[in-house]
């Protein structure tokens, strides 16, 4: 098996495991926390994740690249001043915004989020940046040696020291107040942080073939050109990252200031928002592995095609994603939308934030289209494109959130509309753009059969919800429910012919057998 391939398989599988940690220990803070602290910790950490996009400045990537060029012909000097100018970019920056978000913390909490409690774990979370920086150089340097595995393993180990220590950390804390619960949750994904950079770090001192402190200022001094080729590729790269990030940072500023427009005091705002970010949408994002995992295989497969200048094998293709995307979208809109309140009642203790469930639900067979579009944008050079595309989806996401949610009848309700606006509309020009590249036929009789497959389903899944569940709502009713729709689901999709072995051939970890 070749190194890109094993390389794949493990990623996919730490990206399974990853993301099933991930939902738990999301269904923990919530237990642990509540809605209220949920949406402290939703609200604090947008902020975060945009200083440190920063901090990273798209290095990861870059040191990618430029490391697996560089062992390709076995230049070690060249692969350690690249670490050496990373750690050095990378470890200033963290120098200078970890200092700066602590002393902004007090300025964010009171004037931008509207909830003075946000300072708790906006202060607390601050410090996992410079472990963060570091990691990424790492992240890096085992990725352009092709060796997938000490990253895999650390977002797993991540994961699980995060979920041990979280409700520990609440517990101890909820006593002082739920600012204090929020912000030892914080602290726990700061150990769960550094056990992974501990790990990595391990991991780099048993394999590597190089000593990076010995002459370290003198690689820095030397590494000039070095440097610039790093940013040629970061900086590219970070800018894509930085809109959707400074996008995510806007969002639960405009949704805290447009609920008090709407009369909604900050505390309520604060517990709306959580349920909305903390306990919907982790729920409606849970299926999107899929259709990531389909992706990642898409871009060399169309890559490949277009080097070739063969159209049809590239709309084939893109053709294959799409159908296999709105298949596994459809069955997760049905299982949502039916069992929206028994599912977040088995998951978080509360039906609370199914309404928005119920909203988003339908539009997500988009955000399933939006994944496989966006590798083909990649695909076939029109990133730039991507991105243009997500900017103009941002501002109406964040449009649409100011002029919905400060309305009273709509409240937080319109933030909801507005995720999803910005959502669908992306999706639209993703496809659009592809349509100006390449020739596209629309089956419209096969997404007329997924519909009548998808209400066939739901009328299913509905009967069981309000006639077998209505007498015993049980997690194994809920389950039973839940299997056996997918099973009329998948059934009805062979007696259509809408499946098909075909689509299953580049979702990588499935083509290993097919």
């Amino acid at each position: 098996m070749s190194k890109f391939l094993r390389g794949t398989i493990i990623l996919l599988a730490a990206g399974f495991v990853t993301r099933v940690l991930g939902f738990i220990n999301r269904i923990v803070i919530a237990r642990s926390l509540g809605e209220t602290g949920v949406g402290l910790h939703q609200m604090a950490f947008p902020t975060l994740m945009l200083v440190i996009t920063v901090t990273q400045l798209g290095l990861p990537v870059a040191i990618s690249k430029c490391i697996a060029e560089a062992d390709a012909v076995g230049d070690r000097v060249k692969i350690k001043k690249i670490l050496v100018i990373s750690l050095t970019v990378t470890i200033s920056l963290s120098a200078v915004f970890t200092p700066g978000l602590i002393l902004l913390a007090p300025y964010l909490a009171d004037h931008l989020f509207t909830d003075p409690r946000v300072y708790y774990p906006l202060a607390a979370i601050t410090p996992i940046i410079p472990i963060v920086a570091v990691s990424a150089v790492l992240r890096g340097y085992f990725q352009g040696k092709q060796n997938m595995k000490p990253f895999a393993v650390s977002q797993v180990i991540e994961q699980s020291v995060r979920i041990m220590l979280i409700a520990f950390f609440a517990n101890l804390l909820l006593p002082y107040g739920i600012e204090y619960a929020a912000a030892g949750v914080m602290f726990a994904s700061i150990l769960g942080e550094l056990s992974s950079l501990l790990y990595m770090f391990t991991m780099f001192k048993l394999k590597k073939q190089i000593r990076v402190r010995k002459h370290f200022f003198k690689a820095v001094k030397s590494g000039k050109d070095t440097f610039y080729e790093l940013m040629r590729v970061a900086v590219p790269t970070v800018w894509s990252r930085l809109i959707g990030n400074f996008s995510w940072f806007l969002e639960p500023i405009v949704v805290s200031h447009c609920l008090a427009l709407a009369g909604v005091a900050s505390h309520l705002a604060t517990k709306q928002y959580g349920s909305l970010t903390g306990f919907a949408m982790p729920l409606l994002m849970l299926p999107s592995f899929v259709t990531v995992s389909l992706s990642t295989a898409l871009v060399p497969a169309i890559s490949e095609a277009n080097s070739r200048k063969n159209a049809r094998l590239v709309e084939h293709r893109l053709q294959q994603a799409l159908r296999f995307s709105l298949l596994t979208g459809g069955i997760s809109v049905v299982i949502l939308y039916v069992f929206a309140e028994p599912l977040m009642q088995a998951m978080y203790g509360t039906a609370n934030g199914a309404q928005f469930i119920k909203i988003m639900a339908p539009f997500f067979i988009f955000q399933a289209c939006q994944a496989p579009l966006q590798a083909a944008l990649q695909a076939l050079d029109l990133a730039k494109a991507a991105m243009i595309n997500s900017i103009i989806g941002a501002v109406v996401k964040l449009g649409t959130i100011f002029v919905l949610a400060s309305r009273p009848e709509f409240g937080i309700n319109g933030a909801a509309i507005g995720i999803m606006a910005g959502m669908v509309l992306v999706t639209f020009l993703h496809f659009a753009t592809v349509l100006k590249k390449i020739q596209f036929t629309l089956y419209v009789h096969d997404w007329a059969k997924l519909l009548a497959v998808s209400v066939v389903s739901g009328a299913f899944g509905h009967w069981w919800f309000t006639g077998i569940m209505a007498q015993d709502a049980s997690f194994l009713r809920l389950l039973a429910g839940i299997c056996l729709t997918v099973a009329v689901y998948a059934l009805l999709l062979v007696m259509t012919k809408l499946i098909r072995r075909s689509d299953l051939m580049y979702v990588p970890i499935l083509n290993k057998w097919l």
